[in-house]
């Protein structure tokens, strides 16, 4: 899900970074697209710190949210909620502590 995300953010805003001087801004946006397919990629491959990774991009949404409207908070706090569920059941931690 990351990956598609990321990839998906990172085309949406790959327009604004080429047609700004020095779009601070949208690299930073597009910084956290990145993360977010490495973080994909590396879940797949069962990496434990990509887990933690995941954790916190979407906390980061979370917390960018709450300074926006309500309907986007809502929505990236269940995204965190369900996210978080997957990704530290006890099955999860397996998976991710069986890999080196």
């Amino acid at each position: 899900m990351s990956i598609a995300a990321g990839a998906t953010g990172l085309a949406y805003h790959f327009p604004e970074l080429l047609r700004q001087p020095w779009p601070r801004d949208i690299l930073w946006v597009e910084l956290v697209r990145l993360a977010a397919i490495v973080c994909g990629i590396f879940l797949l491959r069962g990496r434990e710190w990509a887990r933690w990774l995941a954790l916190a991009w979407m906390a980061y949404h979370v917390v960018l949210s709450a300074f926006h409207e309500a309907p986007g908070l809502v929505l990236h706090s269940l995204f965190l909620a369900a996210i978080g569920w997957v990704l530290l059941r006890p099955a999860a931690t397996r998976y991710f502590r069986g890999h080196p």
